[in-house]
């Protein structure tokens, strides 16, 4: 189980559901409870695309990070490629039930891109920013695809492409402007948070910091050392500064409660992640 766990990258499945729920606080919560179990879908294609992810790296990885589940033998190419069908299918499933003919014509551009960016496009030019539309087009997947969702979508789109271009040099470092690029970005997103229209400012403002000062910081430590352990170090902790920032956008909106729920699991991914490598 343990090894399922690394390969799937579990606690980092803490950072999904807030997509789902920030697209629809944005949307006036179209799927109303069934927003939630809707989140589901998101994990189950997230846990996809990390178990497709090392199955399409294993022959990297053998040399890169021979740690890992499939390099190190815990776990066979085989099962890790029917894992991530596997729950490529329930992911989609679970979107068809809970949310019908809206949410599937989301879900299934969702899947696609999650695959093609894992067999296809990683290794190029074309990486991030398909991995930034796959974090967008999880935002509209809890709207229902609707086009008001298309700001919190961009938001966080534009954090997940920064992150992602960083997590390019964890095996070999950065150069300086490649974090700094980054930080640039974490300040942008978490200034469009705040600025973005808010029913409750100050609530806003405090998630909108949080998110920039942690991921900021850690990004920040990159500029300085931009040695591969600060690299990945600030991969991580932009991975889990997802959190703060989803519930920024979610309690932007007048939903407390909501934004609240997704913000309590930020000390807990962070936990968990010291455990369990996000990346």
């Amino acid at each position: 189980m343990r090894a399922l766990a690394e390969l799937v990258r579990a606690p980092a499945a803490l950072t999904v559901p807030g997509d789902a729920l920030a697209g629809a606080a944005a949307a006036g919560w179209p799927f109303g409870r069934r927003t939630l179990p809707l989140s589901v879908a998101s994990v189950l294609l997230y846990w996809a695309g990390m178990a497709l992810n090392d199955y399409a790296d294993r022959a990297v990885d053998a040399t890169e990070r021979p740690e890992r589940p499939i390099p190190s033998g815990r776990v066979s190419p085989a099962a890790a490629l029917g894992l991530a069908i596997g729950l490529t299918g329930g992911g989609i499933g679970v979107a068809a039930v809970t949310g019908g003919v809206r949410a599937l014509r989301v879900a299934v551009p969702l899947a696609a891109t999650v695959w093609a960016y894992d067999l296809l496009l990683k290794a190029t030019s074309w990486g991030p920013v398909t991995m930034a539309a796959a974090r967008a087009l999880d935002v509209l997947l809890g709207a229902g695809g609707a086009r008001v969702a298309v700001s919190p979508a961009l938001i966080v789109g534009v954090h997940t492409l920064a992150v992602t271009v960083v997590s390019r040099s964890e095996v070999d470092g950065a150069k300086p402007v490649v974090p700094a690029a980054a930080l640039t970005a974490t300040v942008g997103a978490g200034l469009a948070t705040c600025l973005g229209g808010t029913a409750n400012p100050v609530t806003t403002s405090a998630f909108a910091g949080t998110y920039a000062v942690t991921t900021g910081r850690a990004l920040c430590d990159a500029v300085r050392d931009p040695s591969a352990p600060r690299v990945r170090h600030a991969v991580g902790t932009g991975i889990s500064g997802m959190i703060p920032l989803q519930a920024g956008l979610i309690v932007r909106t007048g939903a407390r409660r909501a934004a609240l729920g997704v913000a309590a699991a930020f000390p807990l991914a962070r936990l968990l992640g010291r455990k369990v490598s996000p990346t």
